[in-house]
């Protein structure tokens, strides 16, 4: 599962297991963690850091939802309690995951999807036919009972893509400059 807390991926496992017998799957939620993400990538507008971690973590097929830092905890914070405070050692909490008005800040870059269940599972399920006439499908076979296990790899490597893309834009924003 990846998880860093090995009492919360043995209770994972357990789900899946359980869903597994009654031929049914999971979703989930992946949170990827990115350390020492420099600060300055990204735009304030246009090009925003969140708004292309979004995309590119939208662009997989399973994943409907994706959140930056707090997320959508914001919604119900004060503007007191969700601004990040920034002492003498750097900012004192992240709520804002990293970037702010669409730049890196620095601090860790914290990013959740939603990965739905997935839907070819081995109980009856209803659609239709060509006709559209209303019918019942069972899919049979061997079925993955959750993506989590292996989108876990696929976002990283969407996040090392998003961030990487950014980085060269800023050195070569910065070599431009320099040559005037």
């Amino acid at each position: 599962m990846r998880c860093p807390d090995r009492n919360a991926a043995i209770s994972m496992e357990k789900k899946i297991e359980e869903a597994k017998l009654q031929g049914d799957s999971l979703g989930g939620i992946v949170e990827i963690l990115v350390r020492g993400c420099p600060p300055g990538l990204g735009e304030p507008v246009f090009d925003k850091l969140e708004a292309d971690l979004a995309r590119a973590l939208m662009s997989i097929g399973a994943v409907r939802g994706v959140e930056v830092g707090a997320g959508f905890r914001v919604a119900r914070m004060l503007g007191s309690q969700c601004n990040d405070p920034i002492g003498p050692k750097g900012f004192e909490k992240n709520d804002a995951g990293g970037i702010l008005g669409g730049i890196s800040n620095g601090a860790n870059v914290v990013l959740r999807v939603a990965v739905k269940p997935i839907p070819s599972i081995s109980l009856e399920q209803k659609t239709v036919d060509q006709s559209m006439r209303p019918v019942s499908l069972k899919i049979k076979g061997r079925h993955d009972v959750s993506a989590i296990p292996r989108i876990n790899f696929v976002c990283e490597a969407m996040v090392a893509i998003v961030l990487a893309d950014h980085l060269l834009r800023q050195r070569a924003l910065n070599v431009m400059q320099r040559q005037g």
